[in-house]
């Protein structure tokens, strides 16, 4: 798996710190990222592809500082946005999903269709090509948005909060592609249950990491913290 190093990552914007000394080594296969709103772990993730700058720190991806190798990085992460709109870029389904394939240079533009539409049905939107992604669900337009970031095959997977918009049926369909996945996976959610098969999962409170382990008791330590505080 890959390495995904952050050292003393701060992020302040000027308003008080979105993230305070942050300092963990990530090379587990699938990792989960939990915290209340605010918490900070958005930007954590936001960091690992260079969306949200360190004020301090730096984080390395395989051996490739963020700041520093910007291009490199991007070429092995690919990010899904809890907000589907922010990565849809071409006028219709099948289009959207196949930019995604164009660097492949050894495909054919109908090779590239041809390969979207085969992953558009596997993700349940069979039937939608020829539409514009404005006009999809906002459940259907996350399952546009990771069946692009998926056909590319990243080495690193970073999705936040991918399963917000979607009913009972899509999530087990993203849980299930998430658990067949080969590629190191991060996710940031509220979804609880999407993280109890996960290899490792971090708790982000105040900007900071405050619990990190194995999903099970990192999950039962954040739900009594948050009904503490009720």
């Amino acid at each position: 798996m890959p390495e995904i190093v952050f050292e003393g990552v701060t992020v302040d914007y000027g308003a008080g710190a979105i993230l305070r000394n942050i300092n963990a080594t990530l090379t587990e296969h699938r990792i989960g990222i939990i915290g209340a709103n605010g918490s900070g772990k958005s930007t954590l993730a936001r960091t690992i592809n260079g969306l949200a700058t360190p004020s301090e720190g730096r984080v390395l991806v395989d051996g490739h500082d963020v700041q520093q190798q910007g291009k490199r990085v991007r070429e092995l992460v690919g990010f899904i946005f809890s907000d589907a709109d922010n990565q849809i870029i071409m006028p219709n389904v099948r289009d959207d999903v196949a930019f995604s394939l164009r660097k492949r240079k050894e495909l054919s533009k109908k090779e590239r269709a041809a390969r979207a539409e085969e992953a558009l049905a596997s993700m349940g939107l069979g039937g939608h090509e020829e539409k514009s992604p404005h006009v999809l669900s906002g459940g259907q337009k996350q399952l546009l948005a990771l069946t692009s970031v998926l056909i590319g095959q990243p080495r690193i997977v970073v999705a936040d909060e991918p399963t917000t918009l979607l009913d009972l049926r899509n999530r087990r369909r993203i849980q299930q592609r998430f658990a067949a996945l080969e590629q190191q996976l991060i996710v940031v959610t509220h979804d609880l249950d999407l993280l109890r098969d996960f290899d490792r999962v971090l708790c982000i409170d105040g900007g900071r990491i405050v619990d990190d382990g194995e999903p099970a008791p990192v999950i039962e330590a954040y739900i009594s913290r948050i009904e503490a505080e009720r």
